[in-house]
């Protein structure tokens, strides 16, 4: 027979353990059996069981039994009042946190510790540092764990001023020698932009665990001290997830792609580590960076074999990661299988991105106007993409409505347009982005204020961009000066060029290679061939920057354009890199404007054999012939565009009136007002030729009769557009003229004549640079 069981004895200590097993589980249930239990024992007086229930309601969500219990016992310790208070700071109640907060008879540490938790788990960091700074003038001692928690409101708000106090107060309380009080100074100090100071604390620390070293290793990638992460990583004895995530997510932050991915498959040898969702959005954003469709796939694989439950951020990534490496549709099919309802508008935005650099535009349209909640990025995108693809009438009419019914357009989205105006040479348009610029506060940006630069400096008003380059001068990066300096070697004023330049070098700032681009650019178009040879050398020997294919077209077109053909031709011959159709084109070009056939005829062939249907090494030799009378020549190469189908390309010109563009191409019979434009073109040129003008005949390169070259002279296409200008705009307005091919000669010195005849100021745009015609003369000295 079976002896009997020996009774269990009900105790406090029985019932406050199992409650802490309860507690563990995350057994509700199960507790409040034992709350069941302990009424039954009679043992719900017990002040300390009482605690011990209290807290195990409030820690499982419980918090109306937790403050019934607090209401019905007959004693209430600090343990009780905090338990409460903590309760409700936690799940965000502050009012009757703040009312249990103000009841508590004698308020320590963990009161007001509670109501800094409460606070930071909320998000309420300031009201957090608030509740700090009256602890300290109540006098109440601090904890580590109260330090641990406001440093970390201070690390979210980058608080750095109340940072470094409650550092003092953390060395006049002792607290410096514990380990998570330095780790979360380390991590405040990096946080809020002070490395140095990190570091200090870092080296002055005797005992460090491995959050201390992975915040330090965070901090070195920050500020992209690779070595010295690198070093203290390979120092580890143990590694966590969180290590190898530093290392990685650091190096794809700073686009250092490659070595994320390295350390990635590093990591995957070691058996005892599993990404996680950190790990895997930032090798999928590498994936994305570098285009690697094929890993990315792996790693998508990887990530559907193990059954990782992806959160956002790993889905936007691999959206993002298969839209940017040119598989667009399966990113569409991810977003649309998808079961994460929380995909946000970065996912829709990077396939939008994605059908963008395909060009495919119209279902990254159809994206777009899916979109519920559009921000800044997105329309940014859609309008970057427009003016991507050439469609600039539809990012002005997106932008327009992005002002009228979207979010405030950022840096990005102004400097894009601003780079539309400038290809459109649109004045107008220019001004109204600037003055949304300057209502939005955005005009102090970097990217816009450059972004101004160049499209003052492409609709001719380079006035007005040396007045945007003055305006910043307390804050130029390279890039301010040199858009400066091309925009102003674009203006013909080489000498204003030069002398930037050298200021920028007596400041000691340091050019780059564009900037060399523009100032030997300036020394082309003044002339300046020494001056040129020497910032040439300078370039290579003193700022170590090797020359590229630009360099060298600069360097060509330098020679060249000063008659020094065969400085020229030995300068190609002996160029480290095979001449690109640019350095013959110019060579070309050159030879045709000094009539040098012999060395036209090496720089044609040479040009044809890289580019066999380039329609301009047929024009110029067939131009070069015929202004050598040479026809027969001349008409053999255009039989030989023929027979080729080389279409020469056509000469164009066009002036913006009220918003509107009016195009003219040479002998121009469609322009709805062409009578009144013949006519006015046709007074001009009887008065101009009254004030000496001689119409330049051979620049019409056909054999003809005098007349009929005059006839066609009359009709050139920027003639035509300035006639126009004259007849649609008041006395004094300035006329700006766009044109795709260089000026003529013929032109040129009939602008000049007009200029003077006119009173006003005609600035035209050609292929190579900008003429400022006014009083009759041209900016360009006659040097072009």
């Amino acid at each position: 027979m079976e002896a009997p069981r020996s009774p269990v004895l009900i105790s406090s200590d029985f019932c406050a353990y199992h409650l802490q097993t309860c507690l563990k589980l995350r057994d509700p249930f199960a507790g409040k059996a034992i709350h069941t239990l302990v009424i039954k024992a009679g043992l719900h007086l017990s002040v300390y069981l009482m605690n011990n229930l209290m807290n195990f309601y409030a820690k499982t969500g419980s918090v109306s039994d937790a403050h019934r219990l607090f209401d019905e016992m007959p004693v209430r310790t600090c343990f009780s009042w905090n338990t409460i208070l903590s309760a409700y700071a936690k799940r965000g109640q502050f009012d009757m946190a703040i009312r249990v907060f103000n009841e508590i008879p004698e308020r320590d540490s963990v009161s007001w510790t509670a109501m800094i938790v409460g606070y930071n788990h909320m998000g309420r960091f300031s009201n957090a540092v608030r509740m700090f700074v009256d602890m300290i003038w109540n006098r109440v001692p601090l904890t580590q764990f109260t330090v641990t928690n406001i440093l970390a409101s201070c690390a979210a708000i980058e608080g750095l001023g109340i940072g470094r106090k409650i550092h003092s107060f953390v060395v006049k309380f002792g607290l410096s020698s514990y380990v998570s009080v330095a780790n979360s100074l380390i991590n405040m100090y990096a946080k809020s932009g002070d490395p140095m100071t990190a570091k200090v604390v870092f080296d002055s620390m005797r005992s460090k665990d491995i959050l201390t070293l992975n915040a330090m290793i965070s901090l070195h990638m920050q500020c992209s001290r690779f070595d010295l992460a690198v070093s203290l990583f390979e120092q580890m004895t143990e590694r966590n997830i969180v290590s190898w995530n530093a290392i990685i997510a650091g190096y794809n932050q700073h686009r250092c792609d490659v070595e994320a991915l390295t350390v990635f498959s590093n990591m995957l040898k070691d058996s005892s580590l599993k990404p996680d969702n950190f790990t895997l959005a930032s090798v999928l954003s590498a994936c994305a960076n570098l285009e690697k469709l094929q890993l990315g796939k792996q790693i998508h694989a990887h990530i559907i074999r193990n059954n990782f439950d992806t959160s956002v951020e790993v889905g936007n990534a691999l959206i993002s990661m298969y839209a940017n490496s040119g598989g667009v549709e399966i990113a569409r099919k991810i977003l649309v299988d998808s079961r994460t309802s929380d995909l946000n508008v970065i996912a829709f935005t990077a396939l939008l991105d994605g059908y963008l650099k395909l060009g495919d535009i119209s279902p990254a349209r159809k994206i777009f106007d899916s979109l519920r909640n559009r921000d800044v990025i997105a329309w940014t995108a859609m309008i970057v993409g427009y003016a991507q693809n050439g469609l600039y009438n539809d990012a002005l009419e997106l932008f327009r409505s992005m002002i009228r019914e979207g979010p405030k357009p950022n840096n990005y989205t102004l400097a894009a347009m601003l780079g539309v105006s400038s290809t459109l040479a649109s004045l107008d348009h220019g001004k109204q982005i600037h003055a949304s610029a300057l209502r939005s506060g955005e005009v102090s940006s970097v990217s816009v204020s450059n972004g101004l630069i160049t499209m003052y400096a492409k609709a001719g008003c380079i006035n007005a961009a040396k007045q945007v380059f003055n305006l910043i001068q307390l804050n130029k990066f390279t890039v301010s000066w040199t858009s400066m300096i091309i925009a102003l070697a674009q203006h013909g004023l080489g000498e204003e060029a030069i002398e930037l330049f050298e200021t920028m070098l007596t400041l000691g700032i340091k050019p780059d290679q564009i900037t060399y681009v523009g100032v030997l650019s300036a020394c082309t178009h003044a002339g300046l061939v020494e001056k040129g040879k020497s910032y040439y050398n300078l370039m290579r020997n003193i700022h170590k920057i090797e020359p590229t294919s630009s360099h060298y077209a600069c360097m060509i077109d330098l020679f060249g354009r000063a008659g020094l053909l065969q400085e020229a031709f030995d300068f190609i011959e002996t160029m480290p890199i095979e001449p690109d159709v640019i350095a013959w084109g110019s060579f070309l070009s050159s030879c045709k404007v000094h009539k040098n056939v012999d060395l036209a005829k090496v720089a044609a062939e040479r040009l044809l054999l890289i580019e066999p249907d380039n329609s301009g090494a047929y024009t110029a030799l067939a131009n070069l012939y015929s202004a050598c009378r040479n026809w027969d020549d001349a008409a053999k190469i255009r039989k030989s565009m023929k027979d080729r189908g080389v279409k020469k390309e056509q000469g164009f010109s066009w002036i913006q009136i009220q918003n509107k563009v009016h195009l003219f191409a040479a002998e121009d019979g469609f322009h709805p007002q062409k009578d009144a434009i013949y006519e006015m073109m046709e007074k001009i040129w009887n008065e101009i030729k009254k004030m000496g003008f001689i119409p330049d005949t051979e620049a019409v390169l056909h054999d003809l009769e005098e007349e009929v070259k005059e006839r066609i002279l009359l009709h050139h296409s920027e003639k035509l557009a300035i006639a126009f200008g004259l007849i649609s705009t008041p006395e004094n307005t300035t006329l700006r003229i766009m044109k795709n091919l260089r000026v003529c000669n013929d032109c040129h010195s009939a602008i000049k004549f007009i200029s003077k005849l006119v009173g006003r100021e005609i600035i035209v745009r050609d292929a190579t640079r900008f003429h400022h015609f006014k009083n009759g003369m041209c900016s360009c000295r006659d040097y072009w």
